[in-house]
């Protein structure tokens, strides 16, 4: 459960930490579109700097992203290996019986690789310099024109900021389960399959009752305090955008604006 980076902020000094939520939110889904155009390699050479760029101003360690890419390497492998067996456009560069490796297949199995590994990446990025209540008000500001049209703005962004706020939590009431489960002889690594599912359904149990039972005292609490999602309400922390903010949307828009033209021209 250490190796879980999704939903973890990480308390560090950096340029990329004091940057709007709005800008990082944002940009996120710029990038996010932008990494699906087929801009070959030179692009994604560029788009792959642009993000190493911004991992170290972020100070993000070598340690951290190898944590985030951890828990997706069996997607990874399975999206490649089946890209790799199935794409059957070009010339055949490797055969062993019956299967056939063509050259696109394995270029498309390089793209799918990268995309995958700039994804975790960013979103890595965005988790790590940005506190839980900071996404909740970047959310909120983002969709405030959808209000219009009656769509619950705040109640949206309250379900993500909580859905955010127990990831952590629920991870270490995990780790807490199973190191009392391992104190009484459950082994999770050892054992037929039958005996590590029942090690699973002994651990994922205790777990559902915990976070319905959190989940219950919040609402409690919240109904405590007369929580009303429709009543007007102010905010103590207020959102500025700064000059580090345009300058740091301007780079992300040039930067993406040549992938994407890249994707068309070649």
């Amino acid at each position: 459960m250490d190796n879980m980076m999704f939903g973890k902020y990480i308390p560090v000094n950096s340029f990329v930490h004091k940057l709007d939520p709005r800008l990082k939110i944002g940009a996120l889904i710029l990038l996010l579109v932008t990494v699906f155009f087929d801009a070959g390699f030179i692009g994604y050479a560029i788009l792959s700097i642009f993000v190493l760029i911004m991992s170290i101003l972020a100070k993000m360690k070598v340690s951290q992203i190898l944590k985030a890419m951890k828990p997706m390497l069996f997607m990874m492998a399975f999206l490649m290996i089946f890209n790799l067996l199935f794409i059957q456009n070009g010339t055949i560069i490797f055969t062993l019986g019956f299967i056939h490796i063509y050259d696109k297949a394995v270029i498309q199995t390089i793209y799918i690789f990268i995309r995958l590994l700039l994804i975790i990446i960013m979103t890595s990025i965005l988790t790590a310099t940005t506190k839980p209540l900071d996404l909740t008000l970047g959310i909120e500001y983002l969709l405030a024109p959808f209000k219009k049209i009656g769509f619950p703005t705040h109640e949206v962004a309250m379900i993500i900021s909580i859905a955010l706020r127990f990831i952590p939590t629920l991870l270490e009431e995990t780790q807490r389960i199973m190191k009392a489960q391992a104190s009484r002889g459950v082994d999770y690594s050892e054992g037929t399959m039958k005996e590590k599912i029942m090690s699973i359904v002994s651990l994922i149990i205790p777990l559902f009752i915990s976070a319905f039972q959190r989940a219950e005292d919040l609402a409690n609490a919240m109904e405590s305090r007369n929580y009303n999602p429709e009543a007007p309400r102010t905010r103590y922390k207020q959102l500025h955008w700064q000059i580090a903010d345009t300058i740091s949307l301007t780079a992300t828009v040039l930067v993406s604006a040549c992938v994407i033209m890249m994707s068309f021209v070649l």
